[in-house]
């Protein structure tokens, strides 16, 4: 289901690009060049550019609706991430309590080994 959606997606957008391409702007776009002026001729001066506008209108809601249905259909089993299944196989070691350091016997004042001169 999933892939079937992402191919309509596929489709849908390749027909919504043509028909943005095809629609003239304010500089003539490519639908004065589409089939050498075919358009007007056969849909009459207007009827192109409202076709060209009622399917663009309809593609992009159709691209809206299947991207978000296909949220939806996503297999549930793809939901972990990568980090969950590598944790999962490796499981961290045990913690072990911090090392303490027992306090020196002279009262915290440490001398130097040389007999405190310190020079």
């Amino acid at each position: 289901m999933f892939t079937l959606l992402i191919v309509l997606i596929g489709i849908i957008g390749i027909l919504l690009t043509f028909s943005v391409l095809l629609q003239s702007g304010k500089g003539g776009g490519l639908a004065g060049i589409a089939s050498g002026g075919a358009t007007t001729q056969i849909l009459g001066n207007r009827q192109a550019p409202d076709f060209l506008e009622k399917a663009t209108w309809i593609l992009a809601t159709a691209f809206i609706v299947l991207c978000i249905l296909t949220n939806f259909a996503i297999d549930d089993g793809t939901r972990e991430s990568v980090i969950q299944r590598r944790a999962e196989q490796n499981p961290p070691a045990a913690t072990l309590p911090p090392a303490t350091i027992p306090p020196p016997a002279d009262g915290g004042g440490a001398t130097p080994p040389d007999g405190g001169s310190g020079n």
